[in-house]
Order: C-alpha cells, then structure tokens, then sequence
C-alpha cells in the first residue's frame, strides 16, 4: 500500500500569478525565475504552464539546458553565470544568456567570436555583497566588455535587492539608486526588481522584472500572505490520517514526550514527517487542516509521522489532511517553524507523489507523474 502524502500542482494558480506580476509591474517585461527545480514544483512543467513568460532565469547550465528539453525557445538567462569553457559553448549552442559577476569569468569571453556572439549582462553590486561587481570597478568592467567582439552589444545591466521584503527598510531606495546612477547614459536593458521589489518597489521595476517566489503563490514580503496580493497557492501538499487515537489527561504524546494532553481528546497521526519535507522543527500549534478545519500539530515531528489535535473535528482514518496550500498559506507553516516558504516548497522530498492539474478545453483533469518530484505536464 503506497502513503497518501501528495503534491498538487495547480498550473492555473501559476498562469494567473503570472498575470499578477503584469497588473504589478505593466510597462516591464517578466523573467521568471525557475531555478532549484522551480522552486520545488518541478522545472519542466513550470517552465511549460509559463509559455507566456518573455525569458526565464536558472542558476546553473544544467537547470538551462532542462529548459530547452521541455521545449521552449525563450531566453534562458543563466544567473550565476558560467565558469568553464565547456559551460560557455553549451551558453552558445542554445543561444543562453550569461551574467558577467566575477573577474574569473572575464578570460573565458576574450575566445569568443564576432560572428556568434554572446548576450551578458553585467551584474552589479549595489550593496548586497554577494554577486557581482561593486559600483566603483563595474564601469571599467562594463568598457572591458564592450570592447570584446564575441559580446552581443549593448550589455544588459543587472543587480539584487538584499532587502525588499521589508517596505520599511530604506536599503532598497538607496540600492535601486546606485543603479540607476551608474546606469544612466548607458544603453541596454535593466532589472531590478526581484518578487518582493515588484511587490513594493515600484521604483525598481525597469525594463525587466525577475519574480520567482510570487509566481509560486507565496508572498515576498514579510508579515503578509500570497491572497494579499491576489497570488493563488500553486502547490498543495497533503496526506490522510492513519490511525485516531484518544487520549486521557497526562498522555504524552511523541519523542521525548514534550506535549502533554490537558484532557481527555483525540488525536490524529497523519502520514508525513520530516522524511517528506515537513519541517523539523515545526512546533506544536502549527496549524493544518483536516477535512478543511483547522487544527493543531501537537508533539514532536517524526520522519514518517505527525500527530494532530482532533478536539472538534469528528474525524477518522482516511480523512484528508492539508499541510499548506488551498486554504492554508505556506507563509503561515514557515513563519511557525522559524523558516521561509523558500525552504519549505524547496524541501518537498522525492517521495512525495506529485500531481498536475491542468485545464483542458474547460475541464480539469490530473496527471500523475511517477517521477518523484519532477511533475509531468499534461498533453494538449
């Protein structure tokens, strides 16, 4: 008997934070970001049901080139760049696009040729110290570029928001200001804006925006909710209970018996743990649904297992259990396990079972893939 404990991808919550992102940002083209296996909800299918996206953004070649596989022709920008020979003629063959963010990378562009050149972009570091080249050095690196006959003229212009998902910090304005004035007079293209800049900083929008974690239903901001910004949940992970169990005041309940049940009441164990993905340290209180009523995760989490409060819920083995997704914001399962809706959709485990939901000619159906976490999308 296989466990129930399942992903549902919703291609028509991803296509509609897609639309989000327009309303938001209307005078920018998107980017959309798909790296780390699209964020957890499967790179192929992602990259699919996103068809309308104007270019996506991956970390590595290999996530580039899973791209062209599935069949698209966008523009696929490689954000970490290349650091190899092999890497930049893949870049070449399929027509990628390279960030340009360490003087390590700068010998590996003075082989290419006029004839097939290269589109960059020049990352530059308005203060995030991570990637790329601080305002000071970028210009000389910029005219280093321009120079070079195997670089698609003009360069692109790019940089990272450290701090963008708090309104309140002003980083944000000072970073979008660097840019701007080291860009000004340059030409080519310009992006900014990441999911939390295209939410609160219009000012960061340019010619290009880059959401990841919005398309994917999450809020980039803190202290707020995907709805509150119209985004739709895009995966739902869900199990079913196991067994019910009633309690008696005293019983302790899990590992090391750190809950303690303050009166006679059940509880349900439901069928997942930290195997699949469900955070470690999700404390008790962390909220789920059982039979679409919220309840309350009591006791330590296991890696097959969890134990739920059933007070007020007439529920028995078999019954579904949602651990974030439609009706249940992931924000609220991070925030409660001290992490980020990031890591939790990230973390989904191979042993998860996912599924696609697709509509088709009006109708919804599910396509289940047997492909661990990598969802197949559905035929047209």
């Amino acid at each position: 008997m296989s466990r129930d404990c399942c992903a549902l991808i919703d291609l028509g919550a991803l296509r509609h934070n897609l639309a989000a992102v327009r309303a938001l940002a209307p005078n920018s083209r998107v980017m959309a970001v798909i790296k780390a296996n699209a964020y957890g909800h499967g790179l192929p299918v992602v990259a699919r049901a996103l068809v309308d996206a104007d270019a996506f953004a991956v970390a590595c070649i290999e996530e580039a080139l899973a791209v062209r596989e599935a069949g698209l022709t966008q523009p696929v920008v490689l954000l970490e760049g290349v650091s190899s020979a092999d890497a930049l003629d893949a870049a070449l063959a399929h027509r990628f696009e390279v960030v340009i963010h360490d003087p390590s990378q700068l010998p590996l562009l003075a082989r290419l040729q006029e004839a097939d050149p290269l589109t960059v972009w020049l990352k530059v570091d308005t203060g995030m110290n991570r990637l790329g080249f601080p305002v000071a050095a970028a210009r000389a690196v910029w005219r280093q570029l321009s120079a070079l006959p195997g670089v698609r003229q003009p360069i692109g212009l790019i940089t990272h928001l450290a701090n963008a998902d708090d309104p309140a910090d002003d980083f944000s304005r000072v970073q979008i200001e660097r840019f701007n004035s080291f860009a000004a007079g340059l030409p080519g293209a310009r992006s900014i804006a990441n999911s939390a800049g295209v939410a609160a900083w219009p000012a960061s929008h340019a010619g290009w925006v880059r959401p990841g974690i919005m398309l994917y239903g999450a809020s980039p901001l803190l202290e707020s909710v995907g709805p509150d910004f119209g985004l739709r949940p895009v995966m739902t992970v869900s199990t079913r209970l196991i067994a019910v169990k009633q309690l008696q005041a005293g019983d302790r309940v899990g590992y090391g018996g750190s809950w303690v049940a303050p009166e006679a009441m059940p509880i349900g164990i439901a069928a997942i743990g930290y195997g699949d993905g469900y955070p470690r340290h999700a404390p008790s209180g962390t909220p789920m649904l059982v039979n679409g009523r919220r309840q309350q995760l009591v006791g330590r989490v296991s890696m097959d297992m969890i134990a739920v409060d059933l007070r007020g819920n007439d529920a028995a083995v078999g019954d579904p259990v949602t651990l974030w997704g439609r009706g249940l914001p992931v924000e609220e399962i991070a925030r409660a396990a001290g992490t980020i809706p990031y890591e939790l959709l990230c973390g989904v485990t191979q042993r998860v079972k996912f599924s696609v939901e697709e509509e088709v000619a009006s109708s919804q159906s599910l396509v289940a893939s047997e492909n661990g976490n990598q969802p197949l999308a559905t035929s047209h």
